[in-house]
């Protein structure tokens, strides 16, 4: 496993305080489970309570500290008491994983304002309002670091991810602002921009026939991003594209637009034939 092998680097959270959004599945309940392993007391947001308590159990049968917070991210006065019911249990919150997140596909063309809306809802106002209840807390105590888990789609638009790009571009951008701002002096912020990754958010929209048909098989798994996330706290990184260097493609973006526009339209291509190719026989259609 990959988290295994950062172990060494990694070292102990022990004595931290860390809050995970988005924890009761996928990256974000990983992302728990790995901070506790590492000796953090985790807090779990999100909105499915029994979720949350399957993680909390977890986290508690391996020896570890967890308090599970049911919380509303899209709501601005629940992410406010989330942050007070942790700074109640443990007095302070040292590390903020921004990690909920929807993904409602359509093409540009047919994209809903309501599923713009909710996407925006949770995928940027859900950051924004937790950065904004962690941050008096995080000045007070003069340090912290928050992670926010964007994508690479944040970074180019692809479709038919048009609205999801659009709020992780948004995202992205809130992200680098606060780096600038006196609020955040002191505060490590970080980004964390993934690719296509095996959660089940992604096996679910797999069988929406608007998303593009890439094989399952080239999916990241989550336990890479939860290593990027970690090795961005203590390392104190500002971006991190999970994998590495998966970034490339939007500074050929940004270079030469007509060439990235090619390359993606390949690279989904490429996909089908990947996809098609990898089915079983019993499966292929026969002529």
């Amino acid at each position: 496993m990959v988290i295994e092998k950062l172990l060494p680097l990694l070292g102990s959270f022990r004595d931290q305080v860390v809050l995970v959004t988005g924890a009761s599945s996928g990256i974000g309940r990983e992302t728990a489970l790995t901070f506790a392993r590492h000796g953090a007391s985790v807090a779990l947001a999100a909105r499915r309570r029994d979720a949350l308590e399957e993680t909390a159990a977890a986290i508690v049968e391996a020896g570890g500290r967890a308090l599970v917070v049911p919380t509303d991210v899209t709501d601005a006065r629940e992410t406010r008491a989330a942050i007070a019911t942790v700074r109640r249990k443990w007095k302070r919150v040292d590390i903020l994983v921004n990690s909920a997140g929807i993904l409602r596909p359509a093409a540009v063309a047919e994209l809903k304002a309501e599923d713009l809306d909710a996407m925006l809802r949770v995928n940027l106002f859900g950051s924004l309002f937790m950065m904004q209840a962690v941050l008096p807390a995080m000045r007070k105590q003069g340090t912290g670091s928050i992670i926010n888990v964007a994508s690479l789609a944040g970074r180019r638009g692809i479709s038919p991810l048009g609205g999801y790009c659009a709020t992780k571009f948004a995202l992205v951008g809130l992200t680098e602002a606060l780096r600038t701002e006196p609020e955040a002096k002191g505060i490590h912020i970080g980004l964390v921009l993934p690719g296509v990754v095996d959660t089940p958010m992604a096996q679910h929209f797999r069988q929406d026939s608007r998303m593009p048909n890439w094989p399952s098989s080239l999916d990241m798994p989550s336990e890479w991003v939860v290593a990027a996330i970690l090795l961005a706290v203590r390392f104190g990184l500002r971006e991190i594209s999970v994998p590495p260097g998966a970034a490339t493609l939007e500074i050929i973006g940004e270079l030469a637009p007509a060439i990235s526009d090619a390359l993606i339209r390949w690279t989904s291509a490429a996909g089908q034939l990947i996809s098609r190719g990898s089915k079983p026989r019993s499966t292929r259609s026969r002529k």
